[in-house]
């Protein structure tokens, strides 16, 4: 069996992993080193281009849930990410050099495995079985051709936002202090504190800061990459609801309570370099440096990445594909990632796992696996496949799963339900 894969990111990679495991000849094609997006710089495959963090690794919430169900299908994409994991209290966060680099190496590994680096232009299916399209949220522009042939004129699209890193040598740890929130983890983060007068000199310049112009596309913003300037402009306490929030952090040093608190989180695992969590933004690189070094911790932050926004491109899914990530027009085309509209790491990643074995299994003449909807694999397979009117971005969550057929009031409870109905599901799935 010969499948082509089309995108070397998290769904092309898990993808071409569940193929090349089970004996299938694999043509990845994908266009770097020849030619790179606006977000990506390595060369290597399975770039981690937004936050370093995957979320919760707890599985009784819902992105812990996802990466646990993922295990029990034999997940490339969280394994490396386990095994290349940085301390990010109860968070999976990774290496991202080391993470990328750990999966190209995988991958390269298979004797049955072939890389093509060149820029696709079509989805031609003709001299292999099946085809797989993960060419993700930055879908370069020579697709579009092919891609109109089959979704018609009309593309949907969002914005998504990257925040700045910092070198860890040039942060004030004597304005900062370590800490989990809530005391959870081993004093993962840095904590970035600042009082009401700092806060209130911070905010006014950030409203007020000039942004880079967007070009050519609408300003469709997904909330879940909100980008910092943005948030603030919905009120003035607004980021102290959100990722400045300061309950569950204190500096043990000092008695007053911190009016709001940015986070630093680790982007390698020699912790030299911090990521500014949920600092996503649009801003121009010099208003970024101005700003962003009003917060105390930062005041001589030396800056080895801004932030920067870029399209993220995605198709009506219902409207085209089945559950089973299948074009119901072309029973050989499957399509995967974040450009399907599933939102986030974990959530490509599966789709690809989702898309390369039921693929396996329909063109080897078996019957496609059953993900209940008391999964979050499942439920994600609905979203992209059920029209319910306008189509958005969907992440993983217990609002997407299939209610419990007893109603539980307390919350921890009803995730725990929730958790452990959809573990045991996955497990009948994975015996099939």
């Amino acid at each position: 069996m010969r499948a082509k894969v089309i995108g070397g990111g998290f769904a092309g990679c898990e993808a071409c992993y569940q193929l090349l495991k089970r004996g299938v000849d694999v043509t990845l094609v994908e266009m770097k080193p020849l030619k790179f997006s606006p977000a990506h710089r390595l060369d290597t495959l399975c770039e981690v281009v937004c936050s370093n963090s995957f979320k919760s690794d707890d599985p009784y919430t819902s992105s812990g849930l996802l990466k646990a169900e993922m295990r029990l299908l034999d997940s490339l994409i969280v394994r490396v990410a386990e095994e290349t994991a940085v301390p990010a209290g109860n968070a999976l966060a990774v290496d991202r050099y080391a993470f990328s680099q750990k999966v190209t190496d995988v991958l390269n590994g298979f004797d049955n495995f072939r890389r093509i680096n060149a820029v696709a232009t079509d989805l031609d299916a003709e001299d292999f079985d099946f085809v797989i399209v993960a060419t993700g949220p930055l879908t370069d522009d020579g697709l579009i051709p092919a891609f109109r042939e089959i979704f018609g004129e009309k593309f949907l699209y969002f914005f998504d936002a990257v925040a700045p890193i910092v070198t860890a040598d040039s942060i004030d740890y004597d304005s900062a202090f370590a800490a989990s929130r809530y005391g959870k983890g081993d004093a993962d983060y840095v904590n970035c504190p600042m009082n009401r007068q700092e806060y209130m000199d911070f905010y006014r310049n950030l409203i007020a800061a000039e942004t880079a112009e967007l070009k050519d596309f609408e300003n469709n913003v997904f909330e879940g990459c909100m980008p910092i300037e943005v948030m603030a402009k919905r009120g003035e306490d607004t980021m102290r609801f959100g990722p400045l929030k300061p309950v569950g952090l204190r500096d043990e040093r000092k008695n007053e309570k911190p009016y709001a608190v940015l986070q630093l989180r680790k982007e390698n695992a020699e912790g030299t370099r911090y990521n500014l969590v949920g600092f996503q933004t649009n801003l121009k690189y010099g208003e970024q440096k101005r700003v962003f070094s009003m917060i105390p911790a930062l005041h001589n932050a030396e800056f080895v990445r801004y932030g920067v926004m870029h399209r993220n491109t995605y198709i009506d899914a219902p409207k085209f594909l089945n559950e089973n990530f299948q074009l119901r027009t072309n029973p050989k085309l499957f399509f995967a990632g974040q450009l399907t509209g599933v939102e986030g790491y974990m959530e490509s990643a599966v789709s690809g796992l989702v898309a390369a074995v039921q693929a396996f299994r329909i063109f080897s003449g078996m019957q496609p696996l059953e993900f209940g909807d008391d999964t979050l694999t499942g439920a994600l397979c609905r979203h992209v496949s059920t029209d319910y009117g306008d189509y958005d971005p969907m992440n993983s969550s217990f609002g997407i799963l299939a209610p419990l057929r007893e109603k539980i009031r307390d919350k921890s409870e009803r995730k725990i339900a929730y958790a452990e109905r959809a573990i045991e599901s996955i497990k009948k799935t994975v015996n099939q």
